[in-house]
C-alpha cells in the first residue's frame, strides 16, 4: 500500500473532468449524503459511494440499524484511550502511531472517511464531552490532532477535523450562539484548528451545530472559506455534523460541500431549483462537487488488508502507559509484586475506559486490572467498594473493602467518574465524583494505610482527600488495555510520564468561564483569551494541579540555556537548546515544555503561553540537548487593529519548565519589529482583562465585554413565532408540540430495544437532547419520515396559521 500523507491534488484534475460531464442534478446529489454513513455515487462515472463513520479513538462502523449518538451496536474494534489521555502524552510520534492502527481498521472495514479528531478547547471542566477533545492550550490540541490526522491518513483513509468551531459545551450545541472576540477567536479556538489544517491537511473538515458571533457554522462563509481554504490552504471538503445543516442554499454560498445525513433529497431539489431560479450560481455548486469527487477518486486507490488485532491491542496498552499522569507521589509507589496487595474499588475489575455517545466503541476486547494481575501471577485480594449503579455510599460494601485493606501491605483504590456523570449531549454541573468513591476513599484513609488513588474519569474532578493519600495516579479514559496499562505503571515496570493538558483547578468558581457557561442561546465568552492556565497565572490563582504537571519515579535537571542570538528582528527564527538529564535512579521520558512571556503593552496579554514542547527519553545518567526552533508565530498574538498576527518590540523571556507552574530556566530575547499599525488599547473601556487580582468568581462587566468585542452583544433569538430552528422544549407550549414531544420520546426510547447503548448514561443523554433539539432535526431523527415539508406544516398550525399548515401537509 501507497504510504504517506495522501493530499487530494493530485486527483483534482480528474475531478474536475467528471465534474464537466455531470447534469445539474448529478452534482447537487453529490452535495448530500445517501443515508446515514454513506455518500452518493454517481454509477455512469464510475464515481463510487463512500462509507463514513464516527470515531475518533476507535472506529464505530455500524453494521445493522443507523444512528448518530452510539445506541446501536457497532462492529468490534479496538478502543484505543480517548483525547483526554493521549493530549497528555505530549507525544506527536505516539499519536501518529494511534492514527496509523485507526487507519488501518479503517481499511479492513471499508471505510473511507473517520470522524475525528476534535480539536475544540477547553473552554471549562463541566463540557461534557471534553473527554474528546485534547487541551485548554490551543497549541498542544493542534500538534496532537495533525499528528493523529497524518497517521490516519498515511493509510490513504480521511480524517474529519471537527467541530468545527466553537463547540465548547453540550447544552443547546444545536442552536446556542457562541459570541466571542475576534483576538480570542484566532488565538484560542482557531489555532487548534489552523495547525492540524497546515500541517496535516484532513480530507475533511466537519463544521459544528452552534452559531459563531449569529451565523450558524454551516452558512457561516468567513469561517467555511475565507479563513480555511483563503488563508490556511486548507484542501479537502468541508461536511456538516449530522443535523448541522441549518440553510442549505447558505451552506453552498458558504462553502460547506457536504450535508449529512439525508433522507428525501429536498437539499438536493432544493440546489437544483435555486439554480435555475438564478438565485444561486452553478459554479458553486460545481466547487462542491469537483471536491467531492476529488475524495471520491482517492478513497478508490484503497485496497482492503486485514489488520493485526493483537497489535493494536499492545498498542493501546502503550499509549495509555505514556499517557497517564502521576499527580502526586509518596512512598508506595511504584509496589512491591510480593507484597499484600488489595485492590479496591469496582473500577478495577470493572474499568470506565471510555466515554458514551457518538464516540462509543465495542472494543475487541477489555483488560480489566485484576484480568491483568490475573494474567501475571500477581496475588491480591479484592472488594468492589462501591456500585457504579449507585452515588451514595454502600456500607456494606465499604465495610467488607475496609477489612480487605486491614490485611494487606498496599492498597490500591480505583475510583473517579461513572459513565452518568459524562457524555456527548449534556454537560455536567459539578467536578464532583459520586459520593460512593469518595467516601470510600475517606473510609480508607481511616485504617491508617497508606493508600494509593487510581483515578479513572474523562475530565478535571475535585480530589478533596488528595493531601491524605500516599499516591495519586490519573488514568483518565485509557481505552481498552487499561487494565495491563496500570499494571505496567503500578509495580514500576514503566515510569510514568504523561503531563496534565488541563488545569485542575481548587473548586469550580475558580473557572473564568463559570458565569457564561451551560446556557442557552447567547454563549458570551466574556474571559477572551484567558483560558485555562492562561487565566490562573495571570490572576495568580492557586490551582490544585497546574497545566503540564505530572511526576515520575526518576528525577531530570534541566541546564545549559542556549538562545541563537539576544537580538532579532520580527521575521527571523530564534533556536533554543538546553540539556536534560536523568538524575535519578529509573529509566524515564520528560516532557520539556517552552513559554514565552511577552513584554508589557497596551493590550493585554497572559504571563506565558506554551509555544513548543518535547518529550525526551533518558536512561539513568543520561543527558540529552532538547532544540526548539521559534519563528515570527510564537511571538505574536492577534492584533484587531491591522487584522493580523503582530509582533511587538521589547524584551520576550524564554522559559522552558516542567509544568506551566514549574519554570526551571529562563533567558531572554530582544525583538526588533518593524511592523506597522495601532496596538490595541482597552485599559479605559476595559481594564478586566488587564488586572485579574480580584477576589470571588471572575466576570467581566457586559460594556467591558462589548468594547473588546467590538460591537453589541447580539439580542437573543425570540421563542415566537416558531421556526425551524425553534426547540422541542419551546413548541412544548403549544398542544401539538406536546404531541410531537410525546411521539418524538416515545420513538426514541423504541431505539434502544437490542441496542449496545441501553444504559443510564444514553438514556440521559437523549432526554437533555431532547430539549434542545431543533425542529429542522426532525427529519433526520425521523430518519426521512418526517419530512421538512411536514415539519413547516405543523410550524405554520402551530403559529396559527391552520389553513396554510394544512394545505402544507396535505401536498405532494
Amino acid at each position: 500500500m501507497e504510504k504517506g500523507n495522501h493530499t487530494l491534488k493530485s486527483v483534482l484534475p480528474k475531478a474536475k473532468e467528471l465534474v464537466e460531464q455531470m447534469s445539474l442534478e448529478e452534482k447537487a446529489s453529490l452535495c448530500s449524503g445517501k443515508d446515514f454513513w454513506h455518500t452518493k455515487g454517481i454509477e455512469r462515472l464510475g464515481i463510487k459511494s463512500m462509507m463514513v463513520t464516527d470515531g475518533p479513538h476507535g472506529l464505530r462502523k455500524q453494521a445493522g440499524d443507523s444512528d448518530h449518538l452510539g445506541i446501536n451496536n457497532s462492529v468490534l474494534a479496538t478502543c484505543f484511550p480517548t483525547a483526554v489521555a493521549t493530549a497528555c502524552s505530549f507525544d506527536r510520534d505516539l499519536l501518529y502511531e494511534m492514527g496509523m492502527a485507526l487507519g488501518e481498521e479503517c481499511v479492513q472495514e471499508e471505510v473511507a472517511v473517520i470522524l475525528g479528531p476534535g480539536a475544540n478547547i477547553k473552554r471549562s471542566p463541566l463540557c461534557g464531552r471534553n473527554f474528546e477533545y485534547f487541551s485548554e492550550d490551543p497549541l498542544l490540541t493542534g500538534e496532537m490532532a495533525a499528528a493523529l490526522i497524518s497517521g490516519i491518513q498515511s493509510n490513504n483513509i480521511g480524517a474529519s477535523l471537527k467541530h468545527y468551531l466553537a463547540n465548547n459545551q453540550e447544552k443547546a450545541r444545536l442552536v446556542s450562539n457562541s459570541v466571542i472576540d475576534e483576538r480570542a477567536l484566532r488565538e484560542i479556538y482557531l489555532t487548534g484548528f489552523e495547525i492540524a489544517i497546515k500541517k496535516a491537511q484532513p480530507w475533511t473538515l466537519m463544521c459544528s451545530y452552534n452559531k459563531i458571533n449569529d451565523i450558524y457554522a454551516s452558512g457561516h462563509k468567513r469561517l467555511m472559506t475565507d479563513i480555511p481554504r483563503g488563508e490556511w490552504g486548507f484542501g479537502g471538503a468541508i461536511m456538516t455534523d449530522w443535523g448541522a445543516m441549518n440553510d442549505r442554499a447558505e451552506g453552498i454560498l458558504a462553502g460547506l460541500d457536504l450535508e449529512m445525513p439525508a433522507f428525501d433529497g429536498a437539499s438536493d431539489q432544493l440546489i437544483v431549483d435555486m439554480v435555475r431560479a438564478g438565485k444561486l450560481e452553478e459554479k458553486l455548486v460545481d466547487l462542491c462537487a469537483v471536491r467531492m469527487t476529488a475524495i471520491a477518486l482517492q478513497a478508490e486507490k484503497t485496497q482492503t488488508t486485514p489488520y493485526d488485532a493483537e497489535v493494536h491491542n499492545e498498542l493501546a496498552r502503550r499509549i495509555a502507559r505514556e499517557s497517564a499522569a502521576l499527580l502526586k507521589l509518596g512512598n508506595a509507589l511504584p509496589a512491591d509484586k510480593h507484597k499484600k496487595i488489595a485492590l479496591i474499588g469496582e473500577f478495577a475489575k470493572v474499568p470506565r475506559y471510555q466515554g458514551a455517545g457518538s464516540s462509543r466503541i465495542s472494543p475487541i476486547r477489555i483488560t480489566s486490572v485484576t484480568d491483568a494481575f490475573d494474567a501475571e501471577n500477581i496475588s491480591y485480594s479484592f472488594a468492589p467498594g462501591y456500585s457504579s449503579a449507585s452515588d451514595e455510599p454502600n456500607e456494606a460494601l465499604i465495610t467488607e473493602a475496609i477489612g480487605v485493606a486491614k490485611e494487606a501491605d498496599v492498597i490500591f483504590a480505583f475510583v473517579g467518574l461513572p459513565d452518568s456523570y459524562e457524555s456527548e449531549g449534556f454537560d455536567r454541573t459539578h467536578l464532583n465524583m459520586p459520593k460512593a468513591h469518595t467516601g470510600l476513599i475517606e473510609e480508607l484513609i481511616a485504617t491508617g494505610k497508606k493508600i494509593v488513588a487510581v483515578i479513572s474519569a474523562g475530565g478535571v474532578v475535585n480530589i478533596p482527600w488528595r493531601d491524605k493519600v500516599d499516591s495519586i495516579l490519573l488514568m483518565n479514559l485509557s481505552g481498552q488495555n487499561s487494565g495491563y496499562a496500570a499494571y505496567d505503571l503500578l509495580f514500576g515496570d514503566y515510569c510514568p510520564c504523561g503531563k496534565l493538558a488541563e488545569t485542575y483547578p481548587l473548586s469550580l468558581t475558580d473557572t473564568p468561564s463559570i458565569t457564561h457557561f451551560g446556557t442557552g442561546g447567547n454563549i458570551e465568552y466574556r474571559e477572551s483569551i484567558y483560558v485555562g492556565y492562561r487565566y490562573y497565572d495571570k490572576a495568580q490563582k492557586q490551582v490544585m494541579y497546574p497545566f503540564g504537571h505530572g511526576l515520575s519515579y526518576t528525577a531530570f535537571t534541566y541546564s545549559g540555556l542556549k538562545l541563537s542570538a539576544k537580538k532579532m528582528g520580527d521575521r527571523d527564527t530564534l533556536q533554543v537548546e538546553l540539556v536534560v538529564t536523568n538524575t535519578g535512579k529509573w529509566a524515564g521520558k520528560e516532557i520539556v515544555q517552552l513559554y514565552i512571556s511577552a513584554p508589557e503593552s497596551t493590550v493585554f496579554k497572559p504571563v506565558r503561553e506554551l509555544r513548543d514542547f518535547a518529550k525526551v527519553e533518558l536512561q539513568i545518567d543520561e543527558s540529552k540537548t532538547v532544540t526548539f526552533t521559534l519563528e515570527r508565530r510564537a511571538f505574536a498574538y492577534y492584533n484587531v487593529n491591522v487584522k493580523d498576527w503582530f509582533v511587538e518590540s521589547g524584551d520576550y523571556r524564554i522559559e522552558i519548565g516542567a509544568s506551566s507552574r514549574d519554570i526551571r530556566l529562563h533567558d531572554t530575547v530582544t525583538i526588533e519589529s518593524r511592523q506597522e499599525g495601532a496596538i490595541p488599547d482597552y485599559r479605559a473601556a476595559a481594564p478586566g482583562y488587564y488586572s485579574l487580582l480580584q477576589p470571588g468568581t471572575y466576570d467581566i462587566p457586559k460594556e467591558q465585554f462589548e468594547a473588546v468585542l467590538g460591537r453589541k452583544v447580539p439580542q437573543e433569538r425570540s421563542p415566537r413565532p416558531f421556526t425551524l430552528n425553534s426547540t422541542l422544549g419551546e413548541i412544548r407550549v403549544h398542544w401539538i408540540g406536546r404531541m410531537m414531544n410525546k411521539q418524538i420520546e416515545k420513538s426514541t426510547m423504541q431505539m434502544f430495544e437490542g441496542g449496545e447503548g441501553n444504559s443510564s448514561d444514553i438514556v440521559k443523554m437523549i432526554q437533555e437532547m431532547a430539549v434542545d433539539m431543533p425542529l429542522r432535526q426532525l427529519g433526520m431523527l425521523s430518519q426521512g419520515k418526517l419530512s421538512v415539508r411536514m415539519v413547516k406544516g405543523l410550524i405554520d398550525i402551530m403559529n396559527g396559521h391552520i389553513l396554510k399548515g394544512i394545505r402544507g401537509l396535505m401536498k405532494k
